[in-house]
């Protein structure tokens, strides 16, 4: 195929509003993921992958976390004027206002498109869990001679009113959308699923330009309200089959076409314990495909003695005698003696002091567990104590200053 000149754009400016309290000093993007990721690294490390190397990051609510992680972790080649990762805050240069929607923060960067002047604009969101060859879908774009393409996920006709659902033709053209329908229409070729949209868009530079003026005229703010489904009627809108999409050395075990929007406290929960076990449903290591995390400088991990069982633990913790088992450690955790961790979450220099328990509690960064204390066994108690999730995932936000090692 042949080999188009690409801009991308990254949305990540959302609120996060429904991951509260791990949001309440950082964007959606920015929250911790894994034993040494944050959420926007998968979509950064599907477009390096993929050899795109132009990307904007569009930035807007507490983006200073996301900022300052980019800035120290995602510097490409100085040498090379196209190799950037750029963090773009809201210009305002229409008037007060920040980003009103999707299309609103790509039209408000509209010259960034001129001055690169692509042949195509890829406009990715920055809030899921995913592995993505993204050449195979500019591949199909172009194959199509698409005005846009739209990825699809494939999912379950019982869970469409969860979703944006795609309506295709046998051609896998769109000839309609449905949001979030009761009644939802199935796959011409498979009645049990349906098409969701998973708000990830290649764009020929002149429809996206085109169709981002017209917006404006007309006060419209977003891609998938707005933008998409004002161009079917010129039939060159295509939905791609992320589950067709092969990412190199993908295991067998593996889900295939894995894709987790973790907005939720439950979905993002729930994300990290399938990173877990033998067979895991999403499998972190893949040097094929690497998801590139951020740069450490620490020591590594010290286990004095430790029952530990089906967890992830990260460089510089700390453990002396405790048990942990089904969890996520993340880096500088010092876990002290006595200690039973059981599918939990504890993020980055976080201190368990002795004998303290907890179950099923994410731990945000720089908090201290006191000796003997217990969380996620009493939720009449917890509520108290820190935010419970309806969920029943008990979460403990993050302290606003270091804590003081004692290691």
């Amino acid at each position: 195929m042949t080999n188009p000149k690409v801009l991308a754009f990254i949305i990540a400016g959302g609120k996060g509003e429904r991951l509260f309290p791990l949001t309440a000093f950082r964007s959606k993007p920015s929250v911790p993921f894994g034993g040494r990721y944050r959420i926007v690294d998968f979509v950064l490390s599907n477009l390096i992958n993929s050899h795109i190397y132009s990307i904007y990051l569009l930035v807007q609510y507490k983006s200073q976390s996301l900022i300052e992680h980019v800035r120290q972790n995602w510097v490409l080649s100085s040498v090379i004027k196209d190799h950037f990762v750029t963090v773009v805050p809201p210009q305002m240069q229409m008037g007060p206002e920040w980003f009103k929607g999707t299309a609103d923060a790509i039209f408000q960067n509209i010259s960034l498109i001129k001055q690169h002047n692509p042949e195509l604009v890829i406009i990715f969101g920055a809030d899921h869990i995913y592995r993505m060859d993204i050449r195979q879908m500019i591949d199909y774009h172009l194959e199509r001679d698409a005005f846009v393409t739209v990825a699809a996920r494939p999912v379950p006709i019982e869970q469409a009113s969860s979703f944006g659902v795609i309506m295709t033709d046998s051609e896998k053209r769109i000839i309609g959308f449905q949001e979030k329908p009761k009644k939802p229409i199935p796959l011409p070729d498979d009645p049990s699923k349906v098409y969701a949209s998973m708000g990830n868009y290649i764009f020929n530079r002149s429809t996206l330009l085109e169709s981002l003026s017209k917006a404006q005229r007309k006060k419209q703010h977003d891609f998938g309200a707005h933008v998409i489904p004002d161009l079917i009627e010129t039939g060159r809108l295509f939905a791609y089959d992320f589950a067709t999409n092969i990412v190199p050395g993908t295991k067998p075990y593996e889900e295939k076409g894995y894709w987790r929007d973790v907005g939720t406290i439950s979905s993002y929960f729930e994300a990290h314990m399938e990173m877990l076990g033998e067979a895991p449903l999403f499998e972190v290591d893949n040097p094929l495909w690497p998801i590139h995390p951020s740069s450490y400088e620490g020591p590594a991990t010290k286990i004095l003695k430790a029952d530990i069982r089906n967890s992830i633990i990260a460089e510089g913790a700390f453990i002396n005698r405790a048990k942990i088992v089904n969890s996520v450690i993340r880096r500088g955790v010092i876990i002290e003696g006595g200690v039973t961790v059981e599918e939990c979450i504890i993020m980055d220099h976080a201190i368990l002091k002795k004998g303290c328990s907890l179950k099923r509690v994410i731990v945000d960064k720089l908090n201290m567990i006191n000796e003997n204390e217990q969380f996620g066994f009493d939720p009449d108690k917890d509520r108290f104590r820190c935010h419970l999730d309806s969920s029943g995932i008990a979460i403990i936000p993050r302290r606003g200053k270091p804590i003081k090692s004692l290691r």
